[in-house]
């Protein structure tokens, strides 16, 4: 529609220019044939009447010459031009030219005061104008049939252009609606270069984070599952024996008995309240809006210093802590620090030493070291610690629900940083928290 609307608007635009310009061609051609007759020597008549010699030259339209009475003064041979009212008004000195269009002869009729003698006269030219329109019409059948096909050729190929250029968003739309139809996350095939190509290239970007999350959650169900169902058999176990002491013959349990069974049943209920907080922890850190303040790393550090001396018993903290600001999550980053001093303080040895130090890297980053004095890390533990729910054979004997180290992990990626793991010069566990940020 659009390319007919330019088509019709340019087709009439050049139908008007040239009709304009023909009819101003055949005024022009009227003005100068009669201007080129008047020009030439006058020649002597019946009677001694003088006229131009170049009226030869009218030889092929119509002219004649009046009076103000509208009478001829030269009778010329062949058809006479139509004239009238106006032609006379010329002849009367009343105008010195005058050009009109003679609707019943279908002509154009131009008229110029001259002097025949002494007497005051017109001479009339006129010329069909059947010519011009038979011209005119001919022009507007080929602007007609030229602009009929230029638009049915834009139309075809225009649709075959939206067509070919419409694929991959029917590919990419026919892959949206299986993907809510099957939760398949495949990748979509991808063929050229340009804007769709690459909007293609930015879905199949977010299928693979999609994918990938869904694979966590997967995981994460997977393996809290398997690590909530040891707490579980045991805590059924404990409650039937209870239960089952109760009943009426049961051989009765003795008060030692039911102290050890309600230690276990205390033990295990710790257990999983700690396990369900470390997995609402997780799953608030995945699904949280960052909150982004400015941080003094230094408070946060003692905030968590002072949390865990509560719980550390006899362990001591040797602590070195240099101004760092940044701009992160304050309850985030007070998490992941005390779940690293919780780690030390369990590994640590009584009476052992836990040494925080916090400083600039160097490079833009600052660096929180928490190194204990315990066994250390196993160089075939070292790749997997970050990894949830996994535990060393040291740690399985401890409480703990594998969750702490991939909090902190999560924690410091979410921040820009890093977390490793190695070991201390006193071969305890070494983990080192980078963070970006300037000096405070």
């Amino acid at each position: 529609m659009c390319v007919a609307g330019a088509v019709a608007l340019v087709s009439l635009g050049a139908y008007l220019t040239v009709s304009r310009n023909l009819y101003d061609q055949v005024d022009q051609n009227l003005r100068d044939r009669a201007t080129n007759a008047l020009s030439g020597h006058n020649v002597d008549i019946d009677g001694g009447t003088t006229i131009p010699a170049l009226f030869a030259a009218l030889n092929d339209v119509k002219f004649t010459v009046i009076d103000d009475d509208g009478n001829q003064v030269i009778r010329v041979p062949g058809q006479v031009p139509p004239y009238g009212a106006d032609e006379r008004a010329v002849a009367a000195g009343t105008r010195q030219e005058y050009t009109r269009t003679d609707g019943r002869t279908d002509s154009r009729v131009y008229s110029i005061r001259i002097q025949v003698g002494n007497q005051p006269a017109a001479l009339v030219v006129a010329q069909r104008l059947q010519p011009t329109k038979d011209l005119l019409t001919d022009l507007a059948l080929v602007l007609i049939l030229i602009s009929g096909a230029g638009v049915v050729v834009a139309a075809l190929a225009g649709t075959a252009v939206a067509r070919t250029g419409l694929r991959p968003v029917e590919r990419l739309t026919r892959a949206t609606e299986r993907v809510a139809r099957t939760g398949d996350l495949r990748p979509i095939q991808v063929s050229g270069d340009d804007e769709l190509a690459r909007l293609t290239h930015s879905f199949n970007t977010m299928l693979g984070a999609v994918a990938d999350a869904r694979d966590r959650q997967r995981s994460l169900v997977a393996d809290a599952g398997h690590e909530l169902r040891t707490p579980l058999t045991s805590l059924r176990t404990n409650l039937e024996l209870l239960m089952a002491s109760e009943a009426p013959g049961a051989p009765t349990l003795s008060d030692q008995d039911k102290a050890e069974i309600q230690d276990d049943l205390r033990g295990q209920l710790d257990e999983l309240t700690q396990l369900i907080g470390d997995l609402v922890e997780l799953a608030r850190e995945e699904g949280a809006q960052a909150v982004w303040e400015p941080v003094e790393l230094v408070e946060v550090v003692e905030q968590a210093l002072d949390r865990a001396r509560r719980r550390a018993g006899d362990i001591k903290f040797e602590v070195s802590l240099q101004p760092w600001r940044l701009i992160g999550d304050t309850a985030a980053l007070e998490r992941a620090v005390l779940n690293l001093l919780d780690n030390a303080v369990k590994f640590s040895p009584p009476d052992g030493t836990v040494r925080v130090r916090l400083g600039s890297a160097g490079d833009g980053f600052a660096v929180l070291e928490v190194a204990d004095e315990g066994p250390g890390i196993a160089e075939e533990d070292l790749p997997r610690v970050f990894d949830r729910f996994y535990r060393s054979q040291e740690a399985r004997t401890l409480p703990g629900s594998g969750l702490g180290l991939a909090i902190v992990q999560q924690a410091a990626l979410r921040h820009g940083g890093e977390v490793l793991a190695g070991r201390s010069p006193e071969g305890g566990a070494l983990f080192s928290l980078r963070l970006p940020g300037m000096p405070g």
